[in-house]
């Protein structure tokens, strides 16, 4: 799902984004609610226990929050007021009965080769099922993209935040898997 977000482009610079694990609930500017099978530790039966996904796009990027039988986690990539800790690169946590893994890059684009990427990311998210895009008004390739994805008990995200002022594209991957 592509939709333009009803806001100020608020993000200003790669260099902003912080990020935080269990944060409370943001306001959105678009959602898309996604419900899963239930994890390799609590089987994919008619009965099993299901887990609920939200991909949240914030006016300061996105958050996605994840409720299961075995736990809420809440992850939160944005411009925070009073944060000076950068996006870090890696991090493994077990958070709520899951092993949590995140990592992050930032990429540095010639404004042709930008352009390029951020048109294709913004294809693959609209198409997909589980994808929701968020563009801010004034330049179409500031951008918040997710993309939700559920293999083999794992649930899996990737993000991508778009400063084309400073053709900078910032990616991340996220992945949530039951503990044994």
């Amino acid at each position: 799902m592509l939709t333009t977000l009803q806001t100020a482009y608020t993000d200003t610079r790669a260099g902003d984004l912080a990020w935080c694990l269990g944060k409370d609930e943001l306001p959105a500017l678009a959602v898309l609610d996604r419900e899963l099978p239930g994890t390799a530790a609590v089987p994919a039966v008619p009965a099993a226990p299901r887990v609920q996904v939200q991909l949240r796009l914030l006016g300061a990027s996105h958050q996605v929050i994840l409720d299961s039988p075995r736990g809420r986690c809440s992850e939160t990539v944005a411009c925070m007021p009073g944060s000076s800790a950068p996006l870090p690169f890696g991090v493994a946590r077990r958070i709520a009965g899951w092993d949590y893994e995140f990592a992050a890059r930032i990429e540095t684009l010639s404004r042709g080769c930008f352009a390029g990427r951020a048109q294709e990311l913004l294809a693959l998210v609209a198409d997909h099922p589980n994808g929701l895009a968020g563009t801010f008004p004034g330049d179409p390739l500031a951008f918040t993209a997710m993309l939700l994805q559920y293999r083999g008990g794992s649930v899996l995200w990737r993000t991508w935040h778009a400063y084309p002022q400073e053709g900078r594209l910032v990616a991340t991957r996220s992945t949530l898997s039951a503990q044994p």
